[in-house]
């Protein structure tokens, strides 16, 4: 079992919980996810397979898009409504158009500060772990990109948002609600949140993870997407016969032992085949394919 299964997580499970179910149903100690979900959270969670999870991280690229739902007039230490009250406000002065317009100021390049309820690693700890022991402690600010930030419904009677957004890698939806809230004046607070797509990966082919733990393995074995079908960033380089062997061995080509069919979208770094079959990843270097991650054995 090598490649990528495409889960719809559950309300209230973590990510770990869903790999954790995974692997002692499949008998695999190698799974991983390619993006953490809060336990809140629902939706499409990629779980790598095998040999998949060395590919993980050229998953970074992929844009994601998240359907959430925000509560105006609350603020809480989580920035969602599994936290503790922090303030409430009157939002009854809050227009539509005021709220149109901080959504689409709301994208492009932006600066955002994660969390302080988080799993971000300080000096080594979880940053949730710190807050949790009323540490004092600082989160720098990071670079995100928002491509995508449109309303779906908006009820300023009941003080409710629904939006949907397409963002990068590192983005928290938690972190939007408060920043818009706090852009209005009143605050607000994260109530729900779905992941619709992750790359490849789309919410109507995800799967639930209990009814595929209660299939037979050859029914699994369906819902297992070959690795190399999903890294949608990635370009394909083909190599010649004679340097197969040479690029499983961890060995460079020269350029004339190789041939660049597609563009990559991640910096000279591509899949690597031979006569249709996935070799593994590769990067070019001075007129020469590098292996990166060698999949193929034989």
């Amino acid at each position: 079992m090598n490649g990528v299964i495409n889960i719809n997580k559950p309300k209230d499970w973590t990510s770990q919980d869903v790999c954790a179910k995974l692997r002692g149903r499949l008998h695999i100690k190698r799974i991983g996810h390619t993006g953490t979900l809060d336990p809140m959270a629902t939706g499409v969670l990629p779980v790598c397979i095998g040999k998949a999870t060395r590919i993980i991280e050229y998953y970074d690229a992929d844009i994601k898009t998240y359907i959430a739902t925000m509560k105006l007039g609350l603020t809480t230490d989580t920035l969602d409504i599994t936290g503790g009250v922090l303030d409430t406000a009157d939002y009854s002065s809050v227009t539509e158009d005021v709220v149109r317009e901080a959504f689409k100021a709301y994208t492009g390049r932006i600066s955002q500060i994660p969390p302080k309820y988080s799993a971000l690693k300080i000096n080594g700890k979880r940053a949730y772990e710190l807050a949790r022991e009323g540490k004092d402690f600082e989160i720098k600010a990071r670079e995100i990109t928002i491509y995508r930030n449109e309303i779906r419904r908006l009820d300023l009677g009941a003080g409710e948002i629904e939006f949907e957004v397409d963002c990068s890698k590192g983005t928290y939806i938690r972190t939007i609600c408060d920043d818009i809230g706090r852009s209005l004046g009143c605050g607000a607070a994260m109530t729900s949140l779905c992941r619709t797509a992750s790359g490849y990966f789309k919410l109507e082919d995800a799967i639930d993870v209990e009814e595929l733990c209660n299939m037979s393995d050859e029914d699994i074995y369906i819902h297992i997407v070959p690795m190399d079908e999903t890294l949608q960033n990635l370009g394909r380089a083909v190599l010649n016969d004679n340097r197969v062997t040479a690029f499983i061995n961890g060995n460079p080509s020269r350029s004339d032992g190789f041939n660049i069919e597609t563009d990559t979208h991640i910096k000279n770094t591509y899949m690597v085949y031979n006569n249709n079959r996935f070799l593994g990843i590769g990067k070019t270097e001075n007129d020469e394919l590098k292996p990166e991650k060698v999949i193929s054995d034989c």
